[in-house]
């Protein structure tokens, strides 16, 4: 009789497993066509907007509007999806992105072209409910492998979309055409989370099973209490009323906003606007320093972002290579991506501009799967979709500073702005070091091991 207690409990553990891994599967293929569909409207954008008539001017307020409406609302609806559930939040940020790029599909003047931009700005957080939903299914020590592939997979879809759109642009009506099957693919996307069985539904399952298998899997111990809240959350939101959620939204934000992870949100601010430093000037200063074509600059950017889903790959095995420590692996990431800034700032040959970028491409894709894996696991109690949401606006926070930032150190030198992200890389690195009691190795396997 224990023997066949043992070993049913054994086959509900593995089958539990196999459907956990189906459901990431699912999700990485949902990321992978959320960036392939956003990745061949980006590159044409402007040029849309310069057609229309606008001027240089007009289309960089109708640009910036997305990254303002992104700002505001990444915290709210990342609350939001903690609140009513992920499942409902991601299909509805899916479906009202597809309707603003099928609006800019029909965009024949500027007014219906900045209206488009409107609904996809508020919205267009697929990617990080995704994230948050992954969190909320894998156990802590899981998540940088998790989240690694689930980046992978998405920065696959961003590197095939500008080459599916470049052969769409050279058909009449290319911009249009793109537009629209940019919004038949988040449909698809948003019937495909449709169908995946209800996330909520199967952690609380996981509640139960994996409890019952603990003394067969002891690795198999899941978030009890973030799923347990969740599953309170599910229960009883049906009959909060709207000035309900509201209210909750706003306690969580500002809660997670005004905690003492402010240290970590600056962080993350200093290593995205020193990353994003390098990046702002790239080709032109390809082309001053080294006479380098636009192609060429492409070809080298496509291999940066190659190497970067190499990268996402690979952070299960740098993960168990530090043994789960997210901060030492954040550190020793910034420290190389600090170098390779520095190095391509002052690099005289091509040969080291390629080897600089080699190793950013990996180090940036560590340091930001690491960042968002810290944040979570110290601010568990405020939701992941809370947390992530706050550091997608601090990351547009950068988004705004960097263009900024580089026009100034462009006044001085063409070497200028990679040289600023290098000391802001530099300042990010001082403060982990300062911050270190609270967030090495001894305290973080801590809270993990919770």
């Amino acid at each position: 009789m224990v023997g066949a207690n043992y070993m049913t409990a054994a086959t509900g553990g593995e089958k539990m497993k196999a459907n956990r891994r189906f459901f990431q599967n699912c999700l990485h293929v949902v990321g992978f066509l959320d960036l392939f569909g956003v990745s061949m409207i980006v590159p044409l954008l402007n040029h849309h907007i310069k057609s229309l008539g606008a001027s240089p001017t007009t289309a960089g307020i109708i640009g910036s509007c997305y990254g303002v409406l992104q700002l505001f609302s990444s915290s709210i609806v990342g609350s939001w999806s903690d609140i009513v559930g992920r499942r409902f939040s991601l299909i509805t940020c899916i479906l009202v992105s597809a309707f603003g790029y099928a609006l800019l599909g029909l965009s024949t003047n500027i007014f219906i072209c900045a209206l488009a931009r409107i609904p996809v700005g508020i919205f267009k957080h697929s990617l990080s409910i995704s994230k948050a939903l992954l969190s909320d299914l894998v156990l802590e020590k899981e998540r940088p492998r998790v989240m690694g592939r689930f980046n992978a997979a998405s920065s696959m879809g961003f590197i095939l979309g500008p080459v599916v759109a470049g052969y769409l642009t050279e058909l009449q009506g290319g911009f249009y055409l793109t537009c629209f099957l940019c919004s038949a693919i988040f449909v698809l996307n948003a019937g495909l989370v449709w169908i995946m069985p209800s996330s909520e539904e199967f952690c609380n399952g996981n509640i139960v099973n994996e409890n019952k298998t603990n003394d067969l899997t002891p690795d198999s111990h899941v978030k009890l209490d973030v799923l347990q809240e969740n599953k309170e959350i599910i229960k009883n939101h049906p009959t909060w009323t709207v000035r309900d959620k509201v209210v909750s939204v706003f306690k969580k934000v500002t809660g997670a906003a005004f905690s003492d992870m402010w240290d970590i949100f600056l962080v993350r601010l200093l290593m995205a606007i020193s990353v994003m430093l390098c990046y702002s000037n790239f080709a032109l200063a390809m082309e001053e320093r080294f006479h380098m074509k636009p192609r060429t600059t492409g070809y080298l950017i496509s291999y940066s972002s190659s190497l970067g889903v190499v990268a996402g790959f690979l952070m299960g095995t740098l993960s168990k290579l530090y043994e789960h420590s997210s901060y030492t692996m954040l550190m020793h990431a910034s420290i190389l991506t600090f170098f390779c800034i520095f190095t391509y700032s002052l690099a005289s040959k091509i040969w080291v501009v390629v080897l600089s970028f080699t190793f950013l491409a990996f180090s940036t894709n560590i340091g930001r799967t690491c960042i968002v894996d810290i944040e979570l696991t110290v601010g568990k109690q405020y939701g992941s979709g809370t947390l992530i949401g706050i550091g997608q606006s601090v990351s547009s926070v950068g988004r705004i500073l960097a263009p900024l930032l580089s026009g100034f150190a462009q006044e001085y030198d063409a070497c200028g702005p990679p040289l600023l992200g290098a000391i802001m890389a530099l300042a990010s690195i001082y403060l982990m070091y300062k911050c270190r009691i609270r967030y090495t190795g001894a305290s973080l396997q801590k809270r993990k091991s919770e």
